[in-house]
């Protein structure tokens, strides 16, 4: 088998149901499989996909072990050469699996490859691609200095292609003997640092990591975990694993180390309590759909009394602004999803996807907050 997708679950379920759909339009053709390890959620999301997604292999785990752990018991069933590490609050577009494996088998020193992620609001986000972090880069990234120069690897553009130092675990693609030889994701995480550290762990054993922004999928990033105390603990916690295991010094460096985190830690807490989200009110709700059930559901849901259809080409001129965007799969496929929200970034829009076949649709209006489900 050529390729292995591995989709590590914890407790959403709406999110994970959505990314299946999209990965097995994505795998459609293609010599794959699909694992969906859940860690013991308790949400009901391992009974969704045993009822719904026969053909995925699940394995349920009967502890949260992390990160880490459960990927790993993922990629030991996984019977591909390649392996993707996918998260379950992801969107594929039909053809970004064939594109990135295909330019991942193209390059002889993978080491793992990552392609380009935007957010639910069409974004682009800029840890797709990012540099070693180094204390003072991190520092500077959390206060707002420097644009994340020193943290992002601003060098290449989010549309090109190019090596780079680390890769977000959201979507990495790599050889599965490499990463076995590598040591793997360190079970020492139990979330975040995973992916820095693997990524360095394919530099230190001379292979290349690699950004494809021909690809894209789209990340809800902030879904998996609230930015609370805990995820700073958890965050800056997983860093000092990360230096004193790539870069162990002497004692009153440790000693600096630890001191620099904890700040760091602090400021970070701080920053986002701080920072405060900028959404414009809605003047329009629109929904891009042939389905007159679909629109007689959501009239019936009070934030939608007053909904218009519009079809893809009116959406596409590029003229909408402040509108809910309720994008139907039936109607649309999922790259054409992708490329309506990049061009439509940035206008004050906002987006939800209906998975055909569902009760609900889904979004995210902040790259740092937990999405949104409405069902019926």
């Amino acid at each position: 088998m050529t390729l292995s997708v591995v989709i590590l679950n914890y407790n959403v379920q709406f999110f994970l149901e959505h990314c299946l759909y999209s990965v097995v339009k994505a795998t459609s053709g293609m010599d794959a499989e699909i694992i969906v390890v859940d860690n013991a959620s308790p949400d009901g999301s391992a009974e969704m996909v045993r009822e719904k997604f026969p053909q995925v292999k699940l394995i349920v785990s009967p502890n949260n072990d992390g990160f880490s752990a459960g990927n790993n018991l993922g990629i030991a069933e996984a019977k591909g050469q390649y392996i993707c590490l996918l998260n379950p609050d992801t969107v594929l577009g039909e053809q970004t699996l064939r594109k990135a494996l295909e330019k991942a088998q193209s390059l002889d020193n993978l080491g793992a490859l990552g392609i380009k992620m935007i957010d639910g609001t069409g974004s682009f986000l800029p840890e797709s691609k990012r540099e070693l972090p180094l204390i003072s880069a991190a520092l500077k990234k959390v206060i707002g200095l420097g644009g994340g120069r020193g943290y992002y690897q601003n060098d290449i553009d989010e549309d090109e292609e190019g090596e780079v130092g680390v890769l977000v675990g959201a979507f990495m693609i790599f050889l599965k003997e490499r990463y076995l030889e590598v040591g793997g994701l360190d079970e020492s995480y139990f979330m975040y640092g995973e992916d820095i550290d693997l990524s360095y762990s394919f530099t230190k054993a001379g292979y290349v990591n690699y950004y494809y922004g021909s690809a894209t999928m789209i990340h809800y990033k902030g879904e998996s975990t609230a930015k609370d105390k805990a995820y700073w603990n958890r965050f800056y916690g997983a860093m000092e694993i990360f230096y004193k295991k790539h870069f162990p010094n002497k004692a009153w460096a440790q000693g600096f180390l630890k001191m620099g985190l904890f700040v760091l830690k602090h400021i970070a807490a701080w920053s986002f309590r701080a920072k405060k989200n900028k959404v414009l009110p809605v003047k329009q709700h629109y929904l891009l759909s042939e389905q007159l059930s679909l629109r007689e559901k959501l009239e019936g849901l009070s934030e939608f009394e007053n909904l218009s259809t519009l079809s893809k080409s009116r959406a596409f001129d590029g003229a909408l602004k402040q509108c809910m965007l309720v994008m139907d799969t039936s109607y649309m496929d999922y790259q054409q999803i992708i490329r309506l929200m990049q061009e439509l970034k940035n206008s004050g829009n906002r987006f939800r996807i209906h998975p055909k076949r569902t009760n609900f649709i889904i979004g995210s209006d902040y790259s740092d907050q937990k999405g949104e489900v409405a069902q019926w």
